[in-house]
């Protein structure tokens, strides 16, 4: 009987003791499965779309909240901050935009290597859009968006957009869009402009368009799936989620994408404006993440991009 008992012990015990060890070696596979290779930034400004004062905290929802970041409006140090930040932390390359051009033409020939230029579209009219063809036959410009017109209260299917989405179409061009539920506070922002089915008519229309929504359409994440799911050229990128909302609602968000399968058709942006601290935080949100693994997250720092990008080396 003692020895039935002694045995029954010991067998808790190791139990208890193995149980303990594989959950360390769980743990530690999680936190060890990090990506070290090279990352491109699909979502990077030059600037906000308005002025704001130099200092001022970062961005952050939902209010109340105060962000933990502060402003740097100057172009110049902005653009070697960012240089710094992209260094430190493998960024090869970034898609990038602003609404003053002539920014980010300026941060384009500093980096040509580095920047994809692209510009900011924040008001359509017939004047910008002669003037915006001018830039394309000048080969200023390789992308389109950000399409940010949003903020100015028109969704992606009013028809004031048609002329745009027929040129990035016939340009072949990569296009990013403000296509979701929240976004600065501005006079005119609508969040039901920005419910991704509304994409659907311009995915009808323009077959052929290569579109990626920022944000992954947040909070709009069923109809955002079901649009991916339905148009295999539509693509998604991070930006802003992952460090201007809290981390555990990004990550319900991130994870929804990729249990729908959708793990090759994430993008990984920073969106970067005036902080550029926080492109080291959206790279720590995607590091971070306990449900993806290593596969996961060199797909979404650098595969999927290059696969939309269609740059020369698709896969690495």
């Amino acid at each position: 009987m003692k020895t039935d008992l002694f045995l029954l012990g010991f067998l808790a015990i190791f139990t208890l003791h193995s149980g303990n060890v594989l959950g360390q070696d769980t743990s530690q596979v999680e936190t060890s499965e990090k990506y070290s290779g090279p990352i491109i930034d699909m979502h990077m400004h030059t600037g906000l779309p308005h002025e704001v004062p130099p200092g001022i905290p970062s961005l952050c929802r939902p209010a109340p909240c105060e962000g933990d970041g502060r402003a740097i409006v100057n172009s110049g140090e902005l653009l070697n901050r960012t240089i710094e930040k992209m260094d430190s932390l493998n960024i090869e390359k970034a898609f990038l935009s602003g609404v003053d051009w002539a920014a980010v033409q300026e941060w384009k020939r500093s980096a040509p290597d580095r920047f994809i230029a692209s510009p900011f579209i924040l008001e359509p009219g017939e004047a910008h859009l002669k003037k915006l063809k001018q830039e394309y036959e000048q080969d200023r410009f390789t992308a389109m968006g950000e399409i940010g017109v949003q903020l100015s209260g028109i969704a992606p299917n009013d028809p004031a957009m048609d002329p745009y989405f027929k040129l990035a179409e016939e340009r072949d061009l990569p296009v990013l869009i403000h296509t979701l539920g929240i976004g600065p506070y501005t006079p005119h922002f609508r969040s039901a402009a920005g419910n991704p089915l509304l994409l659907e008519d311009v995915l009808k229309k323009y077959p052929k368009l290569r579109l990626f929504v920022e944000n992954a359409g947040y909070p709009y994440a069923e109809e955002m799936i079901a649009m991916m799911y339905q148009y295999p050229q539509l693509y998604a990128d991070v930006s802003t989620i992952t460090w201007v909302i809290p981390r555990a609602a990004f990550y319900d968000h991130l994870e929804k994408f990729v249990r729908a399968g959708l793990g090759k058709r994430i993008l990984f942006g920073s969106d970067q404006m005036v902080w550029p601290d926080k492109i080291g935080a959206a790279v720590e949100a995607i590091q971070q993440a306990p449900f993806l693994s290593a596969e996961q997250k060199q797909d979404i720092f650098y595969n999927n991009a290059a696969r939309f990008l269609r740059l020369k080396s698709a896969e690495k």
